[in-house]
């Protein structure tokens, strides 16, 4: 069976960029190629880091984020990022990666579509992601009780998942987010987009690897 990769972080501002696009891709290509989404810990410390040592560089990318996929960033999160001092956040994409695992689980085939209500939450609402209540808003729209989401949420099983995904990024020697990988069978991979890349521009790579693909069959 082909699929789609989708490498992604919750705290990547590229990959909040890339959500419309991955899901009108989905919508698009989702019956020929399902989308698997995987979290690629791109913020991982051992001791927790406040926000301000990455505002400075966020305060000057999020604009070229912005101006390059036309995405906007809230004044919620901004306020972070430009008032760090004040800020109580401190960065980690273990529980949102955990919280992709349980979706995963229960929903799989909203993903997609849970990964970008994440970014969203966080990039435009200014959620904090390592707080519990920030996807509590979002169950009833996927159709699972607070008291399963949470039980799973500090489970064993669902970390093992998110660390799991977290070791197959690197497997896939993906760097850098966002990345989307078509797997053609168990050997073969096609790199259909390392970065942000436009609707067109991925939507006709995905054409022109169909073409290839039942061309040599």
């Amino acid at each position: 069976m082909m699929n789609l990769i989708y490498c992604y972080d919750a705290y990547c501002g590229w990959c909040y960029g890339f959500s419309p696009v991955i899901r009108e891709i989905e919508a698009r290509f989702g019956e020929v190629f399902p989308v698997t989404v995987l979290s690629g810990g791109m913020i991982l410390p051992e001791t927790p880091q406040p926000i301000g040592l990455t505002a400075p560089y966020i305060r000057e990318a999020y604009k070229t984020v912005e101006e390059y996929t036309g995405i906007r960033f809230g004044e919620d999160y901004l306020w972070h990022i430009f008032n760090p001092e004040q800020s109580d956040w401190f960065p980690h994409s273990e529980k949102p990666a955990i919280a992709l695992s349980i979706i995963k689980e229960h929903q799989p085939a909203k993903a997609v579509a849970f990964a970008s209500d994440i970014q969203y939450a966080l990039h435009f609402e200014g959620r904090d992601l390592t707080d519990d209540e920030a996807y509590r808003h979002l169950l009833p729209q996927y159709d699972i009780d607070a008291e399963t989401f949470y039980r799973d949420l500090h489970s064993e099983q669902f970390r093992e998942r998110a660390y799991y995904d977290f070791a197959l990024v690197k497997q896939l020697q993906v760097t850098s987010f966002p990345q989307l990988l078509l797997q053609a069978s168990d050997s073969k991979f096609y790199l259909v987009a390392k970065g942000y890349t436009d609707y067109d521009t991925v939507s006709g790579r995905l054409s022109n690897i169909l073409n290839e693909l039942k061309a040599s069959n």
